[in-house]
Parts: structure tokens; C-alpha cells; sequence
């Protein structure tokens, strides 16, 4: 009896284990749902391009790095006025949750950051509605959900 019980306790155990490796990201699963859900990704494995709600969209990849990234061009930074950096900080910190405002190559974009083995499936999916939105929300509310870190 209490073999069996080990032997039970064993193929239970190797099953959780196993479903947990079959739910790490990869870029074929990301490519699935990216091809399930947007229509016209263009690009190659782990880099990707396309329009969501007429914001433009790239998705970049690193396995080697275990690292993936979501962003959006919002505005070249000759067009900011210096209160637009004092509301996109103040905006990182409580509005804009998981995308976050950031600036590179004289251009401010919406970006996602996450480990990518680790990223699920409803996270890659969530990610991809802030970034949008935080984009969309420039110059307004500067936020990438409807709710408000700290509830204010």
C-alpha cells in the first residue's frame, strides 16, 4: 500500500511538473496568439510588427536573455513640453501599472518589460492592452488600464 501511495505521489508530482513546462512562453506560442488575435503581424521569430487600434506595435524577443519586450512609439521628444516628463514619471509610479513611459532615440514610447518563460499566456495578452492604451492616454489621463495604483 504505501508503494502505491509513492508511486501515486510520483506520477502526480512529474504531471505538475511537466504542465509547467508546457506553459512557459515561448516564441511560437507568442506567435500563436499573436496570429489568433491581430490581424497582419508582420516580421520573423521573437520580432514582430503590426497596428492595434491605429497604434503601431513591435514585440521583441531575447530567449538567450529569458526576456521580451512590448512597445509602442508615442511622440518624438522635440514635441514634449517639460511637463509632459513631470506627468509621465509621476504617471509610471501610479497610472500606468505594468507599460510604463519611457524614452529612447529621441522618441517616447509605451513599453512592456517580463521575463519571457515566465510571461502567461492572459499576461501577454493584458501587456499588450496597456502598452495600447498608455499610448493612446498620452497627453491625457497617461494611464494603461482603468484602474489606479494606490486607488486615487
Amino acid at each position: 500500500m504505501k508503494y502505491s501511495f509513492a508511486f501515486l505521489f510520483f506520477v502526480f508530482f512529474n504531471a505538475l511538473l511537466a504542465q509547467d513546462v508546457d506553459d512557459k512562453m515561448t516564441n511560437v506560442k507568442m506567435w500563436k496568439i499573436l496570429h489568433e488575435d491581430i490581424e497582419d503581424v508582420q516580421g520573423q521569430m521573437g520580432n514582430w510588427q503590426f497596428m492595434m487600434r491605429e497604434r503601431p506595435v513591435m514585440i521583441i524577443t531575447d530567449v538567450g536573455a529569458n526576456r521580451m519586450r512590448i512597445m509602442s512609439p508615442i511622440v518624438e521628444q522635440k514635441e514634449l513640453k517639460d511637463e509632459h516628463f513631470k506627468v509621465m514619471l509621476e504617471a509610471n509610479f501610479d497610472r500606468a501599472l505594468d507599460s510604463k513611459y519611457a524614452l529612447f532615440n529621441s522618441i517616447v514610447w509605451s513599453v512592456f518589460t517580463h521575463p519571457l518563460e515566465e510571461l502567461t499566456t492572459d499576461q501577454f495578452k493584458d501587456a499588450l492592452e496597456q502598452v495600447v492604451k498608455l499610448s493612446e492616454n498620452f497627453g491625457g489621463s497617461y494611464t494603461s488600464t482603468d484602474m489606479v495604483f494606490g486607488g486615487n
